[in-house]
Formats: structure tokens, sequence, C-alpha cells
């Protein structure tokens, strides 16, 4: 059974661990409630950048000094950022916990912004590398498609134009804003003490003296999303990459135990209708899959294929009758218990990596989402009735919810083949 303890800092920091006295581990993680949706279209990809920032040297130690430190430990130190939160986290042995806590905690709060323009100039490379792969770049597309000009519509890792000429007082502004105690979440997992762990905590306050008071961000829902729309970008490629889908449901809604099962049995595995009908019997693309993503307010549910102009079009068609068929409530029992299995599976499995579990510690206490144990979640998965999966099909992936965005050589092959499922009336066309 998963135990694990919560305690706030005098500073407004959270504390989150789990003790595994199993492992010789610890996965450790500074969660900070900062992310692409937090900024304003001019500041577009500052919470990525600054991210990058944190590894360039602080008051202790340098860029190079970090480096070398986390390597003669053995670990693995790295950071994200999403639309709702930048993490850094590290996995290292128990007996190196203290030293890696004191040089993260510095990085978090007390970056020197050093070297901007050379890490400028590494940030550019990564949205250029990025621009170079269209099915990555496809997905960015289809979040603008969904959600238009709202922040979550935005790329997460921001535009040239921006990171080109984002300045260091911008930059440390925005830390001084968001990197405060009560917006961050400190989880960690593996074999260590919790009042230990307070305690080496409680040293680092002394970086955030001067901090503002502890206060939690609250950020303005999306009340409503704007109508579907559809997006292309014209790039010389050998294949169409095209995702369809429409908004999903929050973290924390009750139905997400049916959208991972929908997920599943849809195209979320190998046994999965898409992949079946789509690759496996057809072989008319190799990648083809669906995808979600759950926010504080909403989310994004579709499927993603990748797959030669003259197949393009009876993929979407086979894609989309199986989503029909699906919310016609045609599933089967045996269908719908392989899709359980399988996700209960994935959990338990990834359940055996500390840093999975610090992940899902973190992730859930900076998104105050209810967080249930394993036993629970394996107990709501198998209560889930076919007729729930197939009413979240119909509700999500109506036609007329459905929204499209494409990457390939000829945006009228992309919306002739949008036109063979219905999916290209005026008021949505706005090419990219």
């Amino acid at each position: 059974m998963q135990k694990y303890v919560i305690s706030e800092l005098d500073s407004g920091q959270r504390v989150i661990t789990e003790r595994l006295t199993s492992v010789r581990s610890v996965a450790l993680g500074f969660w900070i409630g900062a992310g692409s949706r937090d900024e304003t279209p001019a500041r577009a990809g500052v919470s990525h950048f600054l991210e990058h920032l944190l590894f360039k040297g602080t008051e202790q130690y340098s860029a190079q000094e970090i480096a070398e430190i986390f390597d003669a430990l053995g670990g693995e130190l790295n950071a994200a950022t999403s639309r709702e939160h930048t993490v850094v986290y590290v996995r290292v042995t128990d007996r190196h916990l203290e030293r890696a806590l004191d040089v993260m905690s510095d990085m978090v709060f007390a970056p020197l912004l050093a070297d901007l323009d050379s890490e400028r100039e590494v940030v550019l490379e990564e949205i250029a590398m990025y621009e170079d792969a269209p099915h990555e770049l496809v997905h960015d597309l289809f979040s603008q498609a969904v959600f238009g000009d709202h922040p979550l519509g935005r790329p997460v890792i921001g535009t040239a134009d921006v990171i080109s000429t984002v300045g260091r007082r911008t930059l440390a502004t925005y830390h001084r804003s968001m990197y405060v105690p009560g917006n961050i979440v400190f989880a960690a997992a593996g074999n260590l003490h919790h009042e230990e762990l307070l305690s080496l905590l409680e040293r680092t306050e002394k970086k955030v003296a001067d901090a503002p008071a502890p206060q939690r961000r609250v950020r303005s829902p999306l009340v409503k999303p704007p109508a579907p729309s559809v997006r292309f970008l014209r790039k010389k490629t050998e294949q169409y990459h095209v995702c369809v889908g429409a908004p999903g449901i929050a973290r924390s809604d009750r139905r997400r135990f049916a959208a991972s099962l929908l997920d599943g049995l849809l195209g979320g595995s190998a046994s999965s209708r898409l992949f079946q009908e789509i690759r496996e019997k057809r072989g008319m693309a190799y990648a083809v899959y669906t995808f979600g993503a759950q926010y504080t307010d909403t989310g994004l549910i579709g499927f993603y294929v990748g797959t030669r102009e003259e197949n393009l079009g009876e993929c979407l068609e086979i894609a989309l009758g199986e989503i029909a068929d699906v919310a016609a409530g045609n599933v089967s029992e045996t269908e719908l218990e392989r899709a359980k299995e399988n996700l209960k599976g994935r959990i338990l499995l990834s359940m055996e990596a500390t840093s999975n579990r610090m992940s899902r510690l973190g992730k859930s206490l900076i998104s105050d989402t209810e967080l249930l144990s394993i036993d629970r979640i394996a107990a709501e998965i198998d209560a889930v009735p076919a007729e729930a999966v197939s009413e979240l099909a119909g509700m999500l992936l109506a036609p007329e919810k459905l929204s499209a965005s494409g990457i390939g050589p000829s945006e009228e092959r992309f919306r002739q083949a949008l036109r063979r499922i219905d999916l290209t009336p005026a008021s949505r066309a706005a090419a990219a």
C-alpha cells in the first residue's frame, strides 16, 4: 500500500514524500506552478527559457560545477516545462540526497541567469529542431486549432521572435514572481525519512528570505473553448502529419478513468482499433495513435496519423468510423477487459521506479488533484462500464466538435481529405 506524508514549511512551500525501504535511490523534484499558459503573448516561451537558465550557474555553483557534481554523484539531473508547470528533478543514490538537494535548491531559488546569449542560441536551435520534426510540431498546431488565442493554444517552447529579444530583467522579474515558496511543491520518493528531509529543506529558506509572503496562484479558468477550427502548415514532407480531436476533460474529472480506457482501446496499444485497422491490416501508416492531455480546467483528446497522400483520406475515414462505432455502444466485454488490464498493468509497472512515484506525488499536489492509492485507482478502472466509455466517445468526439491540424506539401490535398469526413465547413477554415 502506498503511504505518503504531506507537510508545509513556514515559507509556504509544500512537501510530499513517500518512503520506500526496498530501494537504494531517491528521486527529488521541485515542482513550480509556472508554465506556458501563465505567459502573455509577448513573453511566450519565458517559462521554458528560464528552465534552461537554471542550469547556467548560481551564487554558489557555476554551470560546469553543477554538471560535474551530478556526474560525480551518478545522478540523473533534468528539468521540463509544460503548459501548467515546470519541474527540476534528479535521481541519486540515497547517500547523496543532502548534496543533491543543496545544489538543486540553489538552482531553483538563486539562479544567476548567466550566459543569457549563449543559452538563447541553444533554445533557438531547439526551436529549429522542433520545427524540423513535423510529427511533433503538428501537436502544437492542433492545440492552436482547439484553443485558438488562449495561452493553452501556444507552444510551450516559445517562438524565435520572443526568445531572440527577451532580456535578463524580464526573466528575473518572472522568476521573482513565480518561483516563490507558495507556488512550489517539493516531492520525493525513495529510501528517505520525511522529518530529516524537512530539516534539510528548512535550511534552504535562507535563499528565499526576501521572497513575497506565501501564496498560491490561482489561474483564470477556461470558461468555454473557442469554436472548432482547422490549421495547416505547408512543408515539403514525404508524409502528411495529421491530428484530429477536440477539448477533453480536466485532470480532476471523475470520468478520467473512462477517458484513459477510451484512449487505450481506440489507439493506445498494439491491439487497439486504430493500430490494428490502419497499420496492421492495411499497412497504411507506420505511426497511428490516440493521445490525451489533462489540465486544471480542460483537456485534449484526439488521434494522430502520419501517412502518404494517397492514404490520407481513407485513414481519416477509418479512424472516424471506429470512433463512431465506439460511441454507438459497440464495445465488447473482452475488448474493455483487455484495455482495463493493460491500463492497470502499465500503472503498476511504472510504480517500480522512484522517479515515476515522485512525479505522481508532485504533479498531484501542484495541481491540487486528489491523490488516490494504487488500489483505489485499480478499483476505479475496474468499475468503469462499457456504456461510460461509449458515452464519453460520443460526447467528446462528436463530429461537430472536432478540430484538425495538418503538416504536408499541399493544403488543398489536406482539405480534400478532411472533406471526406465532413470536417471543413467554411466557418472552420483558418490556415496557419
